[in-house]
């Protein structure tokens, strides 16, 4: 049995993934940490530097397209902690995985009773599916450049077939490019060379798309998310991302509190969000993220949040 170990924080132009999921059996359940309900944390609007162009994981090429398509598909493979300080760490849609002595054939268990919001079961059947279409589309081979085969031997069990070794090949499957999308919401459901013909209902994810107009995306909280009766959230129940170009109008929103997030701020800009009492500056360079005080879950001081900290992010009272 493989474990990964560690964490990492991402975007797209310094990040390279999600948070890199912990592997083998689901932890015990434990009370939440801190205070309050989820779903019951407002709403959240987040500014960001370009307008996402495309919900489907494996187009992404932005850091806006993956964070907004990464709250509604989820990778198989991820760690997650509930909000309000909870300390636990649960993995997501595989619970565990394990590899053949060479690391050239990798299996995956599969969390059982999740399913899409369209209601199709996420089973090994949905999982050959993404699979297929990760080896048979110019983008998913660029990401998966040694996958040749996958089968579903088992409705719980997915397992991927490489022509060469890989030790680092669940890390591949934690990227947010490859969140797993319902079948029924691709062109051909056996994913062969597939495209996404739909959005809406599309993820497994803790939220799912409502809206969709030129310079705006809302998502709202996915009532049916498995994670939700593990205490995981999410605590907010919309977020609104806006397209705003220019870092000093991005800046100005976050000042006027007509958003509460504003990326990448330029050095400047930066400067002038640490001189104000009511914002918080995170991260540095190209990835600085500048918040509300007022928002909480997002606390790290040297990274930049991961794309899937916004769904345990939670809009304090007061």
């Amino acid at each position: 049995m493989r474990a990964a170990v560690s964490l990492r924080a991402g975007s797209l132009a310094a990040l390279a993934c999600l948070a890199l999921a912990g592997c083998g059996e689901e932890s015990s359940e434990s009370s939440r940490a801190g205070e309050g309900d989820a779903g019951t944390g407002g709403a959240l609007s987040w500014a960001l530097a370009s307008q996402p162009r495309d919900i489907d994981p494996l187009l992404a090429s932005t850091r806006s397209e993956e964070l907004v398509t990464r709250q509604i598909h989820e990778p198989l493979v991820e760690s997650l902690a509930g909000p309000f300080g909870d300390v636990r760490r649960l993995p997501g849609l595989a619970l565990s995985y394990d590899a053949s002595p060479d690391n050239t054939i990798w299996a995956f268990h599969l969390r059982p009773g999740v399913r899409f919001q369209d209601g199709t079961p996420l089973n090994a059947a949905a999982v050959l599916a993404n699979g297929q279409r990760w080896r048979t589309t110019p983008e998913g081979q660029a990401l998966m450049p040694d996958l040749f085969a996958v089968d579903a031997p088992r409705p719980d069990l997915a397992r991927f077939f490489l022509t060469k070794p890989d030790p680092d090949f669940p890390e591949r499957l934690s990227d947010p490019r490859t969140g797993i999308v319902s079948p029924q919401a691709l062109d051909r459901s056996s994913g062969e060379a597939a495209t996404m013909d739909r959005a809406d209902r599309s993820g497994t994810g803790p939220f799912e798309l409502r809206e969709r107009e030129a310079g705006s995306v809302l998502v709202a909280r996915n009532l049916s998310w498995w994670g939700t009766a593990h205490d995981l959230g999410p605590a907010l129940d919309q977020v609104r991302f806006r397209s705003v170009d220019g870092s000093p109008e991005r800046l100005a929103l976050l000042e006027e509190g007509d958003v509460q997030v504003a990326e990448r701020l330029a050095p400047a800009d930066a400067e002038k969000a640490r001189e104000n009492p009511l914002l918080e500056v995170l991260g540095s360079g190209f990835e600085t993220l500048g918040l509300e005080r007022s928002v909480r879950g997002i606390s790290s001081a040297s990274e930049v949040p991961s794309l899937s900290g916004i769904w345990l992010t939670r809009l304090a009272s007061g």
